[in-house]
């Protein structure tokens, strides 16, 4: 019986820059992946944001998903494993960003997504040939897909279970890499398909592990509709286009939704144009998330630092209006120009690229280019003064009396943010 070891790759160097986020979700590659293995292989898949790899184990082929920062690592795990003269497959989101640096560290890689491909080359592999590169020539159809193997998550997250109902997103931002890895195609797996894994899952809280989880409103509503009578709790992505929506947001309260990860990116308007997400007005922002609020649904911003337009007073603009607004939680990011996105070639033409060492593109303690207004220990300063407002003890109250939205737990979470930040502060300064 041959033999799969699957891999989601984690460098040290960011877990340790995780370390300051309470919650790290389960990924999903690999534990779906694992359920389209044809009969007859024994898979075991190692996540090392919550285990080891033992070196030692006998199998016959290493998958290995990974980020652009994780890049080198992943490359020591392949090395390793080849030279016992182990296949080792490549794929993921740095691989079809970056698939000819990838390609001369594995025997195999998949550039963009495995559906079909992943089958064939195991039954290529059993046959004793294979290809190098396996690229999928058209988007797959999200249609029969087996259910994520439970029996592989291994991370404590405090949910559930973790699943997608949608691939990719329609819009083309800048900075995005998702329009990018899947060419801007938006695809939906069946309501009823989705509905079935949802309730399958043992337990209450679930995430949907989707890019823009409102990017096809009518199928978003039906899909909740479907999932509402297992009276589970669940959380997603979505774009501002859901705070527009009362419909959509009712929907989405009485099936369960407890909270949206909102792309809100930039309180300034010329920011948001700049990054060719102009569909966000900055002048909604107050009365969208008020919206949500009205539904009962916590707002997690995400928010990104170092535009071409940002000065170095974006970081007291975007505080200032996170906190009137009542925001429940919020994700800060540095600008990172991933390479294969827009905003990596025109960084590169502009002569502003400061490094293409992958392990410093976190988007939380490097910047790797030059920001236009700002210096980069400014943008860094700033990143920092924005964690630390956002989850001081002030501003949690600040922020939390404003709306009451699942306050119940959206207080819990923020003070264990809080203890987290100040521990990473404090061995930052020993460090």
């Amino acid at each position: 019986m041959p033999k799969l070891l699957l891999i989601t790759a984690s460098s040290r160097e960011i877990r340790n820059v995780r370390k300051s986020r309470f919650l790290g979700f389960q990924q999903i590659t690999m534990p779906y992946l694992a359920a389209r293995v044809p009969d007859g292989w024994e898979v075991s898949h190692v996540d090392e944001e919550a285990e080891k790899i033992n070196w030692d184990i006998e199998v016959d082929v290493v998958g290995i998903t990974f980020h652009t920062p994780s890049a080198y690592h992943a490359y020591e795990i392949a090395g390793r494993f080849r030279l016992r003269e182990i296949c080792v497959v490549l794929g993921g989101p740095h691989v079809t960003l970056v698939p000819e640096e990838a390609s001369q560290n594995a025997d195999v890689i998949f550039i963009g997504e495995a559906e079909g491909l992943w089958e064939e080359f195991l039954k290529s592999f059993e046959a004793g040939s294979y290809q190098h590169v396996y690229q999928q020539t058209s988007a797959p159809i999200l249609e029969n897909i087996p259910m994520a193997r439970k029996d592989l998550f291994h991370r404590h997250d405090h949910t559930s279970g973790v699943l997608f109902a949608t691939r990719g997103c329609p819009h083309e931002c800048e900075f995005c890499t998702i329009a990018v890895m899947y060419c801007r195609k938006f695809r939906k797996r069946p309501v009823v398909e989705v509905a079935a894994e949802y309730a399958s899952f043992k337990g209450k809280v679930i995430i949907f592990w989707d890019d823009n989880i409102s990017a096809d409103m009518k199928y978003a509503k039906e899909l909740f509709r479907a999932i509402t009578p297992y009276r589970k709790w669940w959380s997603s992505q979505a774009s501002i286009h859901a705070g527009r929506d009362d419909e959509f947001l009712k929907a989405a309260s009485e099936s369960g939704c407890k909270q949206l990860f909102l792309g809100l990116e930039s309180v300034s308007q010329q920011s948001m144009t700049g990054a060719n997400k102009g569909f966000n007005h900055v002048e909604e922002y107050f009365q969208i998330i008020e919206r949500i609020h009205s539904h009962g649904i916590a707002v997690q911003a995400g928010i990104v630092f170092g535009f071409d337009q940002d000065t170095s007073q974006i970081f007291e603009d975007t505080l200032d209006f996170l906190e009137q607004a009542g925001v429940q939680n919020a994700t800060f990011n540095i600008l990172t120009p991933f390479p294969g996105t827009p905003l990596y070639r025109r960084i590169e033409s502009e002569g502003r690229l400061l490094t293409c060492d992958w392990r410093k593109y976190n988007s939380r303690h490097d910047v790797v280019y030059q920001p236009k207004l700002m210096s980069v220990n400014e943008l860094l300063a700033g990143f920092q003064y924005a964690n630390e407002r956002f989850y001081s003890l002030s501003s949690i109250a600040k922020r939390l009396s404003r709306s009451p939205a699942q306050l119940w737990w959206t207080l819990p979470l923020n003070l264990a943010y809080h203890y987290r930040w100040m521990l990473s502060k404090r061995s930052q300064k020993s460090s």
